[in-house]
């Protein structure tokens, strides 16, 4: 059996040398502990693999991140560019460059898709324009009268990445971007998550479907149970079928 190496990050309790850091991280919904001491670092316009089977712990490191309601943070430090963000509330995250999107995309009914776009731009800092996403969007700027919510799912994920980018984000969190989408869309929101890539987004992605998430990342964190199995190169997970097989159930 192969041995499953597990990198120490180089985050140090008070600070952190690297773009993004999350050191020693507890969290917990009701007496439930769902991330356990997870440390693992990112650098600036690095994209990183969060993977693990369902219920490993991925979505909620995501949502503790970006300081959402729940899970609760009980102990460790989350860093962003020399700030805390464990100190943080969600929206002053989010004002400090944290940007999630989860996997139910969050699309407000009711508001066109230019709607929804734009209200992500109600206050600074502002990131890409209108005519910056639809050029990167093209179905977004031929549907930006259409109820955002009419969309298709497809769709919708290119709504919610591409109002993330409408704010000036430093670090991108993607929950489950494949998520229920045709093949053939699935290879439209890859296409658009390698230009993000080539545009030096910082980003974090959890996905299911581990091979393509890989072939995209730079880097690979695994999660089993809540703690970290293996954090390295992403080409090292693809090279490994053992460890795909264990952790990945590939």
């Amino acid at each position: 059996m192969s041995t499953v190496p597990v990198k120490k990050p180089v985050v140090s309790q008070g600070s952190s040398p690297a773009f993004f850091s999350v050191w020693e991280l507890n969290s917990y919904y009701g007496e439930s502990y769902v991330v356990q001491g997870v440390s693992f670092d990112v650098r600036e316009g690095e994209i990183l693999a969060l993977l693990g089977r369902n219920g490993a712990g991925k979505t909620s490191i995501l949502r503790s991140i970006a300081r959402a309601s729940s899970p609760q943070i009980q102990s460790g430090e989350i860093w962003l560019d020399h700030k805390p963000l464990h100190n943080m509330k969600s929206h002053t995250a989010a004002q400090n460059g944290v940007a999630l999107v989860p996997e139910d995309r969050w699309i407000i009914p009711g508001l066109t898709v230019e709607e929804n776009i734009l209200l992500a731009q109600i206050e600074e800092p502002i990131g890409w324009s209108l005519e910056r996403i639809y050029k990167h969007f093209p179905r977004l700027g031929e549907r930006r009268l259409q109820d955002g919510a009419t969309l298709s799912g497809g769709e919708q994920q290119m709504l919610a990445i591409g109002r993330a980018l409408a704010r000036d984000i430093k670090l991108l969190l993607l929950d489950e971007p494949y998520e229920g989408l045709a093949p053939v869309i699935v290879t439209e929101i890859e296409n658009i998550l390698n230009e993000i890539k080539e545009l030096g987004i910082t980003t974090i992605i959890v996905e299911q479907n581990a091979i393509a998430a890989l072939k995209l990342a730079d880097r690979a964190v695994i999660i089993d149970t809540g703690e970290v199995v293996f954090d390295g190169l992403a080409q090292e997970v693809l090279d490994d079928k053992e460890l795909m097989h264990k952790y990945l159930a590939i």
